[in-house]
């Protein structure tokens, strides 16, 4: 299979074409009709010479994904279940705020970091999805907008989806670039926000990045024996080890960072850990904003949502305490909703499907 032409950033793309014997503004006509125009064949590229696009056919594609199914919510959410080239399927959400529109991205098939509450990783990492494939996913759902005639445009966009974002590093940092590149689709590095569980040393090299990127932290303990029981990686990147990495992406970028807490009932969201999470957060509090997720209960999972008041003392426990937190606004409710959910009953469909055929077969 090629390789995705929206896996290139734009100097990349520059270097490349002039590598194989174009002029360096082609590479400016090529981005043009990419992100511009947003065309999904190369021929349609009007003003590029014809060794350029055969160059380019010959190298590359410009479709990966297809769509399998299409869930749309009430409320203007709709589930996007990408197939890709190899047969595996991801998800992606478009969801609507009166601030724009949002597009939660995929990283992985599949996450290792096991997380026991997350429909994500009750499938374990298949593969990393490469540059392309993950800015594909904002073209697709930009291009569905384009068909609608609104005039309505990707504004933000949460790298919150399937996988664990900082386990596929490189290809994160090339999409970063792709859709933040003012001659594209110009997307602006603070409507951006990249959600990691806690790798440490990544967390490091994020902010030696010198971007303007937001980032987000799925801590959801306040402390390590409770954050082992519910996130695996804690082990690996206990509190210890954690803290002095948030404390450091603090110092260099000035930058707040947001705390992603969900909340389970009977196991997290108790007053009690509502201290221990403002404890944890006092000496950084002036840069941290507490997001609290009430939980979308997931099949085959024994985890339960927490009740409201629950909810409300713990969001009030923390603003007693100085740390500004709020409680997540939910989208697509009716529909599939738990990251990774859609993805899991089509396996599980599919699976179905090829026994039955096998039963049939006498296999």
């Amino acid at each position: 299979m090629k390789p995705s032409i929206y896996g290139l950033t734009f100097e990349q793309l520059s270097d490349w074409l002039v590598d194989h014997g174009e002029k360096k503004f082609r590479s400016k006509q090529v981005w043009d009709w990419l992100y511009q125009k947003r065309v999904t064949d190369f021929d349609d590229m009007k003003n590029v010479n014809q060794s350029c696009i055969d160059v380019l056919k010959e190298n590359f594609t410009i479709e990966t994904l297809s769509e399998e199914i299409k869930q749309e919510s009430e409320d203007g959410t709709i589930k996007y279940l990408f197939k890709l080239h190899d047969g595996n399927v991801i998800e992606t959400v478009l969801m609507r705020f009166n601030y724009g529109l949002s597009v939660c991205v995929t990283t992985q098939v599949g996450c290792n970091i096991g997380c026991s509450f997350c429909a994500s990783g009750v499938l374990r990492k298949h593969r990393d999805l490469s540059g392309g494939e993950i800015v594909e996913q904002i073209m697709k759902v930009q291009q569905h907008l384009d068909q609608k005639e609104n005039d309505e445009r990707v504004s933000h966009i949460v790298v919150m989806g399937i996988g664990e974002p900082f386990d596929n590093y490189d290809n994160l940092i090339d999409f970063l670039k792709v859709v933040n590149d003012k001659k594209g689709l110009s997307i602006g590095a603070r409507h951006i926000t990249v959600s990691t569980s806690g790798i440490a040393p990544k967390m490091y090299e994020f902010a030696d990045e010198g971007i303007q990127i937001n980032l987000a932290l799925s801590i959801h303990a306040p402390t390590n024996e409770l954050r082992t029981q519910i996130m695996k990686i804690n082990r690996a990147y206990p509190l210890e080890k954690l803290m002095p990495a948030i404390d450091y992406y603090l110092e260099k970028t000035n930058r707040r960072i947001t705390f992603e807490y969900i909340l389970l009932k009977d196991v997290n969201d108790h007053v009690k850990e509502a201290h221990q999470l403002a404890d944890l957060l006092m000496d950084k509090k002036h840069l941290s904003y507490v997001n609290l997720i009430p939980y979308n209960p997931v099949a085959d999972n024994p985890y339960e949502r927490s009740e409201k008041d629950a909810i409300l003392n713990f969001y009030e426990t923390l603003m007693d305490r100085g740390i500004k937190c709020g409680v997540r606004t939910e989208h697509g409710t009716d529909i599939d909703a738990a990251c990774g959910q859609l993805r899991s009953k089509q396996i599980e469909k599919e699976k179905a499907r090829k026994k039955q055929k096998q039963d049939k077969a006498g296999v």
